[in-house]
């Protein structure tokens, strides 16, 4: 099932043992189109901090309710690598975040979560806590990875040849693999105009420095597409 992201965000997020705050981002692979990470404000529980939570360690999306459950206790969670001081996110600080909860790389192998379509729900993997990473380099060598906040590129111009034609208000998430299977693009002004969908295989790259999203599409078959319909996603 599709789920809005933007949907998800302020869900009450639940551990095995107690709440842990709520939904205030989520990260994606920028190359696999893959939310990585949820991000998680733990509001005054742990005060002034965020803490990630990967889809391996998140249950199935509920069919009611604003609450996403989460296969970890709380003490593991606060106790897990901070990210305040990895930004931005570096290869070794998610070495260090999967080694910590015994979850398999998801850069290891062919598959979109490494061995796998989907992400390992229902708990850790104990016998991949000590896996070392494929094609290991020195730490001092490792590149950022290509993890991108989905809000920060909500707003973001499509751009197509010399022409902005729109502007991306969300994005539509597959509930079982974490794929992005779409972006929702608003062809019109910000408070008005015809909402329609972009897939990520259409996207040649993402300029961060532009804050545009750059398509290898013809601009009329983006704007004749059918009207994205909101209310008719299921409601959470």
């Amino acid at each position: 099932m599709l789920r809005s992201i933007k949907q998800i965000y302020g869900d009450k997020l639940g551990a095995s043992d107690g709440d842990i705050g709520h939904v205030k981002d989520v990260y994606f692979d920028d190359q696999r189109w893959a939310v990585r990470y949820i991000v998680a404000d733990t509001g005054s529980w742990i005060p002034g901090r965020l803490v990630l939570i990967s889809p391996h360690a998140v249950g199935v999306f509920p069919e009611g309710g604003k609450i996403l459950p989460v296969n970890l206790t709380r003490n593991q969670i606060e106790k897990s690598p901070a990210i305040e001081s990895h930004k931005p996110f570096s290869r070794q600080f998610e070495e260090e975040y999967y080694r910590y909860y015994g979850w398999p790389y998801y850069w290891n192998g062919d598959a979109l979560w490494g061995a796998s379509g989907f992400p390992l729900l229902g708990g850790s993997s104990i016998q991949f806590l000590e896996e070392p990473p494929v094609n290991a380099v020195p730490s001092d060598q490792r590149v950022d990875t290509h993890l991108r906040s989905a809000k920060d590129i909500v707003g973001y111009q499509i751009q197509i040849k010399e022409e902005m034609v729109g502007h991306i208000t969300d994005f539509l998430l597959d509930d079982r693999s974490w794929v992005i299977r779409h972006l929702v693009i608003n062809t019109g002004n910000r408070f008005h105009g015809k909402k329609v969908l972009l897939r990520p295989e259409e996207v040649v790259r993402i300029s961060w420095k532009d804050s545009t999203v750059v398509a290898n599409i013809a601009r009329e078959d983006l704007l004749e597409r059918a009207e994205h319909d909101e209310p008719s996603l299921e409601k959470r």
